[in-house]
C-alpha cells in the first residue's frame, strides 16, 4: 500500500507509527527485557526510515516505564539540536548539553541530548551526572567516537541506531563493542511500500588507480584533488550531468574543497545555477546556501561530505558522485540524501564516477549485514581493488556520439581479448594496436563519404582511444604515465595516416563501390 506524502510529512508523531516501526521497537524492548542491565544492541534500518522516530518513541516509553534517565548521543552538533526537537514532538521533555548548556538544573531533566566530543569533557570535568542514566542511545553508532565513552556507561544499556552496522574503521569492528545485531526494514522493501524513492542508477567508467588510500582507509583528499580537477574529469561531469540530471535539482559530492570549488567554476562557466557549501562556511551562510537551494527547481549544490548525515531535502531529484570512496557507509549516506518521497517524486537519477557502483553494487541490494556485522574484514577483503574493476570494464560509446556511428553494427574492440590470441599465436603484441586502428579506421569509413569526414570522426574517439591504450598498456605490464601519454599521441597519428591510405579501399570493400570524387 502506497503511503501519501501528507502522511509522511505531516505524521502526528508519539502516535500513528508505521507497522515496521512498531515492530522494530517490540523487538528492541524485548532484547531490553531479557538481557542485562549492561547489554549493547545495535538497530539498523536505511536512511530515511525513520530512525530518530524509533528511538524518541523508544525513550517515551522507557521513561513511562521506569525511573531511570535516558542519554541520547550524536556526533555533530545538527545531528543534537534535531534529536532534540524531535524528542519534544514525542512529549520529552530534554536538555542539550552542549558547551554553553547551564547544567545546574540537570536535576530537573530525565532525557539528555550531547554531542559526543562535549559529554566527553563534561564527563572527565565530572560536570555532569550519570549515576542514573540507565539507557543510552547513540546515533550514527557506526562512528568510532563513541566507543571512547563507554567506560562511563558500564552499567547501562546500549542501544547503537545506524544504517550501515560497518564501522569506519577496519581497527574498531561493531562486533567488539555489540553483543547483537537486529536488521530492520530493507531498503527495496521500503521502496515498494512508499515510503523511500527508488534509484534510477548511471556509472561512467574511471580511471582510479592513480588514487592513494590514506590511513583512514579510503582514498586521500589529495590524490582525490589531482585526479578530479583534471579537465578530462571535469569534461566528464558536466557530460554526465547533461546526459543524466540537467534541469534536476542535483546534489554533487566531491572529496575535496579545491574540487568542490572547480566543480562550481566549470558549472557556472556552462551557465548553470550552482553553489558550493564546505564546513568553512558559516552558520548564516549555510542557511542561505539551502534556502537557495531548496527554492530554486533546476539547482545544483556542490559539497564535500558536510551534507552526508542531517541533511533531508525531498526535492533532491539526482545526486552525483563525483568522488570514489572505499566506504560502503558513505557510499549508501550519499546515495541516501536523494531517496525521501514527495508526492509527484517516486525515483531519483544517481550518477557515479567513482566506480562506486562496481565496487559495492547497486543502492538497496539485499546485503547481508548480519554476516557483515559479524565478520566485517571478510567482507571488506572481498571488494575488487581498483585494478581488479577495472579490469573488467567495457568502454561504451556516449548515446550522441554513437548515432554518429549508426552504420557500424558494433563499435566495441576488445583489446585484452586480443592480446591474448597474439600470445596464443606467438605474435608480437604491436599487432593488438595495428588491428585497434584497423577496426577504429573501419567504423570511421563506415559512416563517412570521404576522408575528411572520417578524420573528423577520428577526433571524436579521444575516450575510446585512451581506454584501449590504458587497458593495452595494463596488459604489457608497462605503464608510466610518460609512455601511456606518448603512446596515446602515436595512436592518434597513426590512425589518421590509416585514414589517409586505405579509405578508398575499404569504403570500395564496405559499399562494393569506389566513393564518390
Amino acid at each position: 500500500m502506497s503511503i501519501s506524502t501528507t502522511e509522511l510529512e505531516d505524521r502526528i508523531v508519539g502516535k500513528d507509527l508505521y507497522s515496521y516501526q512498531k515492530g522494530a521497537i517490540d523487538k528492541i524492548f524485548k532484547s531490553f527485557e531479557e538481557s542485562p542491565d549492561d547489554y549493547h544492541l545495535l538497530y539498523q534500518l536505511p536512511t530515511g526510515g525513520g530512525k530518530t522516530v524509533i528511538f524518541s518513541e523508544i525513550v517515551r516509553q522507557y521513561l513511562r516505564h521506569h525511573n531511570k534517565k535516558v542519554l541520547v548521543m550524536t556526533h555533530r552538533i545538527e545531528l543534537c539540536k534535531q534529536t532534540s526537537n524531535m524528542l519534544t514532538e514525542f512529549g520529552v521533555v530534554n536538555k542539550v548539553v552542549d558547551s554553553k548548556a547551564d547544567l545546574s538544573d540537570q536535576g530537573n531533566y530525565s532525557c539528555f541530548v550531547a554531542m559526543v566530543e562535549t559529554l566527553n569533557n563534561r564527563l572527565h570535568d565530572d560536570k555532569l551526572d550519570i549515576s542514573d542514566i540507565g539507557l543510552v542511545i547513540i546515533d550514527e553508532a557506526h562512528y568510532n567516537s563513541f566507543t571512547k565513552l563507554f567506560k562511563f556507561f558500564s552499567q547501562s544499556f546500549i542501544l547503537g541506531v545506524t544504517a550501515t552496522p560497518l564501522s569506519s574503521s577496519m581497527e574498531l569492528p561493531m562486533t567488539d563493542n555489540y553483543d547483537e545485531l537486529i536488521v530492520g526494514e530493507s531498503i527495496e522493501s521500503l521502496i515498494e511500500r512508499g515510503f523511500l524513492a527508488r534509484a534510477e542508477m548511471f556509472s561512467y567508467n574511471v580511471g582510479l588507480t592513480s588514487l592513494v588510500v590514506g590511513a583512514n582507509g579510503d582514498y586521500t583528499v589529495k590524490s582525490s584533488e589531482d585526479l578530479y580537477t583534471d579537465n578530462d574529469m571535469l569534461s566528464k561531469l558536466i557530460q554526465a550531468y547533461e546526459e543524466r540530471a540537467k534541469g534536476k535539482k542535483t546534489l554533487i559530492f566531491n572529496n575535496g574543497i579545491n574540487t568542490s570549488l572547480h566543480v562550481y567554476d566549470t558549472f557556472r562557466r556552462a551557465g548553470y545555477k550552482i553553489a558550493h557549501l564546505d564546513n568553512t562556511n558559516t552558520k548564516k551562510e549555510r542557511a542561505l546556501i539551502l534556502k537557495w537551494f531548496k527554492n530554486t527547481p533546476d539547482a545544483i549544490l556542490t559539497s564535500v561530505s558536510i551534507l552526508t548525515t542531517g541533511f533531508d531535502e525531498p526535492t533532491v531529484e539526482s545526486i552525483i558522485l563525483n568522488r570514489a570512496t572505499k566506504s560502503l557507509t558513505l557510499y549508501y549516506q550519499m546515495i541516501g540524501r536523494g531517496s525521501r518521497i514527495l508526492k509527484h517524486k517516486k525515483t531519483f537519477s544517481v550518477i557515479d564516477l567513482g566506480n562506486n557502483f562496481h565496487r559495492f553494487g547497486p543502492w538497496g541490494d539485499n546485503l547481508d549485514w548480519q554476516r557483515i556485522f559479524k565478520s566485517p574484514n571478510y567482507y571488506l577483503d572481498s571488494l575488487l581493488s581498483d585494478e581488479d574493476l577495472e579490469s573488467n570494464f567495457r568502454y561504451e560509446m556516449p548515446d550522441e556520439l554513437r548515432k554518429e556511428f549508426s552504420n557500424s553494427k558494433e563499435v566495441y574492440f576488445d583489446i585484452q581479448k586480443t592480446y591474448v590470441e597474439s600470445i596464443r599465436n606467438g605474435e608480437s603484441t604491436k599487432v593488438v594496436l595495428e588491428r585497434s586502428i584497423e577496426q577504429h579506421g573501419k567504423i570511421c569509413i563506415e559512416n563517412s563519404e570521404d576522408v575528411y569526414d572520417a578524420l573528423a570522426l577520428a577526433k571524436k574517439l579521444g575516450d575510446d582511444i585512451d581506454f584501449r591504450i590504458n587497458r593495452y598498456t595494463k596488459c604489457i605490464s608497462k605503464s608510466t604515465f610518460n609512455f601511456v601519454e606518448w603512446l596515446k599521441g602515436e595512436y592518434r597519428k597513426k590512425l589518421n595516416a590509416y585514414l589517409r591510405s586505405n579509405f578508398d579501399e575499404v569504403f570500395e570493400a564496405i559499399h562494393g563501390y569506389p566513393p564518390v570524387e
